[in-house]
């Protein structure tokens, strides 16, 4: 991949690169440089330098501009924001899956519209502008990208969370409480995902992906709650 390929992504963002390895880094999936035999990095150290940045730069601003919320509250709230649905979302905004070396099983899987790939790629991103242009960039980035698809739930908090409408829902019309289990976990202790299913009277109505339990299972309930309201 040349440097050129990525102009259409930089004028977006309106960065410069000082290193351009460090942003062809951010795009190399392991899966494609197991494939191809290159001794170089995939973008899973970038991927966990890019989570921090993103936790930080979030943390701070919900920390100023809602000064009245609690620590369970912000800490809600920045959940709802960096979820994976989120990060994927700001990913594709950007087109980042057409900038991804996958290798040929993922991308015949369709891995560059895969939302967690999408989402680690988007953090990858983030680490790779922190190391070259700083954090101030990379908060630049984050508000033009991800905190732009958030400005009402910034002024009023987040909605009431999925797992807790799920809950009331599945009460009042089934008579007895969803259940979620764990379909399997994947990936490097420091990027390990979850992949959970939500059951309703055994039947699954759900299925999310996340960085934690907590996380998949409220991306699950969100599908069950879009599956039930159809």
């Amino acid at each position: 991949m040349q440097k050129d390929e990525f102009a259409p992504l930089l004028s977006k963002l309106d960065l410069t690169f000082q290193n351009p390895k460090i942003l062809q880094q951010a795009f190399y999936h392991r899966s494609y440089l197991n494939e191809v035999r290159l001794n170089i990095e995939s973008n899973e150290r970038l991927e966990f330098l890019g989570d921090s940045v993103l936790s930080l730069v979030i943390s701070r601003y919900l920390y100023v501009s809602r000064r009245e919320d609690s620590e369970g509250e912000l800490t809600n709230l920045r959940a709802y924001i960096v979820r994976t649905k989120s990060l994927a979302k700001a990913a594709q905004k950007l087109e980042l899956g057409k900038y991804l070396q996958l290798s040929k099983g993922e991308e015949m899987g369709g891995g560059r519209n895969n939302p967690q790939l999408l989402a680690n790629t988007y953090e990858a991103l983030l680490g790779a502008v922190f190391l070259d242009q700083g954090i101030d960039k990379a908060e630049q980035v984050i508000s033009q990208t991800l905190m732009s698809l958030f400005e009402k739930e910034i002024k009023s908090g987040p909605p009431k969370d999925a797992k807790s409408n799920l809950q009331e829902i599945v009460q009042e019309k089934f008579k007895q409480s969803p259940k979620y289990k764990i379909l399997e976990t994947k990936g490097p202790d420091h990027a390990k995902q979850f992949i959970v299913a939500v059951l309703i009277q055994e039947k699954e109505y759900g299925r999310g992906v996340g960085n934690s339990k907590q996380v998949a299972e409220e991306e699950a309930a969100s599908e069950a709650l879009e599956k039930l309201s159809s």
